[in-house]
């Protein structure tokens, strides 16, 4: 058995066993969701939302590509979350729920909460395959495991520890799984930077076009990035539940803001890996394999400290999304609509059935997934929904002409909107009006007019109706 195995084995266990002892402390469905977080739980149970699989492996090939400008992932994350805690976080955390559709109802209704509900547990869905594809292939590289055995070993692990304690466990694992994505990628940065005589000479080594260029990998994309994290940020139910289950306002803001403080800088680390490894290994023909081929020039101990770190990035973000799926089917839809008088143990039991459910899902799309591209234009379709989910929710906090049914039909046209971009861009190779409008500005641009639009007809219709209804026999 390599030393890099048995790192990854020990790593973990270690996760499993921190979440099985927090499970003392999620005795209630207060606790399970989260209650009374202070700065540093918020913070470690939110950034598992932007530092994901894709933070890594995936930074790391746009790095191998185009340089720094791969970094704007996790910075566009950042900037959206800033905005959060700018100008959103405190008036989330006011209102007294631990869901995004929660927030939802208190602006355009109960119906608009049970929708939005549906979508965004769609959209948890979508995001929690996508990590546990990447924890399967992990483990296939990794542990030398067949990819379904992988999958599913590694996502019982991930449910096992998540529905023993809730948001604690996210919390108090997430707390391991920054310090080792630290600690791993900038320990890998030193390692590698020493085959090219020090960090610093590789300004000398790689052209300044395109790879110091912060927008070599175009300003559509940087844009459209930009756009889509500032809409998500303040509709992702796995980073905002954490803000929901602050202390208080205060810890909230602040909460947010720190957030983007450690979620920056990530990408960026990243990036300059996926370039050490263009400077490395400049002739690869797959830059997906940028970061792992630089590993297997580091010792066998690094390089397992380093493949622990991608691992807790993944662990870091499927744990709270699976967990965000459970809470909102069961905060919205069973304890808001099926049960409302259900006692505290009932929700309890129905939070971790519906989180343990939502575990399950992903393991089971992401074996009948596994091989395609599908996985990404699902993933695409599913932050535009967020996206426009957020656009419909500003209607209804600044513009009080905005209806329930308005604001119902929006959500369903800018679904299936963003829905036909995916499905024509994936099958024709571009988007269906012009190059760049992407799915992201395509959902915001629909969510806004048809928000206005059916909101302002059926206000019309209720004054006509009005109006027959008065007129004297």
């Amino acid at each position: 058995m390599s030393l890099q195995l048995v790192i990854i084995i020990l790593y973990f266990a270690v996760t499993v066993v921190i979440g099985l002892y927090a499970k003392r402390k999620a005795n209630s469905a207060s606790a399970f969701h989260g209650a009374n977080l202070g700065i540093l739980m918020c913070v470690a149970a939110g950034t598992g939302e932007w530092l994901g699989g894709t933070a890594t492996t995936g930074v790391s090939e746009y790095g191998y590509l185009y340089g720094l400008s791969g970094a704007w992932y996790t910075v566009a994350n950042s900037i959206g979350v800033i905005v959060l805690a700018l100008f959103f976080a405190k008036l989330y955390r006011s209102l007294e729920t631990v869901t995004v559709p929660g927030i939802i109802e208190k602006y355009v209704g109960v119906n608009a909460r049970v929708v939005s509900s549906v979508l965004l547990t769609f959209v948890m869905i979508a995001v929690g395959t996508a990590q546990i594809i990447a924890a399967g292939t992990l483990g296939v590289s990794v542990l030398g495991l067949n990819y379904y055995s992988a999958v599913v070993i590694l996502g019982v692990g991930f449910i096992i520890y998540t529905l023993a304690g809730g948001m604690t466990a996210v919390g108090y694992t997430n707390i391991l799984h920054l310090i080792f994505m630290y600690g791993g990628i900038i320990l890998a940065l030193i390692l590698s930077s020493n085959n090219i005589g020090g960090i610093d000479n590789i300004l000398n080594i790689m052209p300044k076009e395109p790879y110091f260029n912060w927008f070599s990998i175009g300003k559509i994309k940087v844009s459209s990035w930009i756009v889509a994290s500032i809409l998500g940020a303040c509709t992702a139910q796995a980073g905002i539940q954490p803000i929901l289950a602050a202390k208080d306002v205060k810890v909230a803001k602040k909460a947010a803001f720190i957030t983007a403080l450690v979620v920056a800088p990530f990408g960026i680390l990243t990036a300059l890996l996926g370039m050490m490894a263009r400077v490395n290994f400049p002739e690869l023909t797959n830059a997906k394999l940028a970061l792992p081929t630089l590993m297997m020039t580091l010792q066998p101990g690094a390089g397992g400290l380093v493949l622990a770190a991608i691992l807790a990035a993944i662990l870091s973000t499927i744990a709270p999304i699976i967990l965000a799926a459970g809470t909102m089917v069961t905060k919205d839809i069973y304890q808001r609509i099926i049960k409302p008088q259900a006692t505290d143990q009932e929700i309890l039991k129905m939070s971790r059935l519906m989180t343990g459910l939502a575990g399950i899902t992903c393991i089971v799309l992401a074996m009948l997934l596994y091989g395609g591209t599908r996985i990404l234009d699902i993933v695409y379709f599913a932050y535009t929904i967020r996206g426009s989910l957020f656009v419909v929710l500003l209607f209804g906090i600044y513009w009080r002409y905005t209806t329930p049914k308005g604001a119902i039909s929006a959500m369903l046209l800018t679904s299936l909107v963003g829905l036909y971009w995916v499905v024509y861009k994936a099958i024709f190779g571009q988007y269906p009006i012009h190059p760049w409008l992407s799915e992201t500005y395509a959902s915001v641009i629909v969510a806004a007019i048809s928000t206005v639009m059916f909101s302002l007809v059926e206000m019309s219709f209720k004054r006509k109706k009005s109006n027959v209804d008065n007129v004297p026999l």
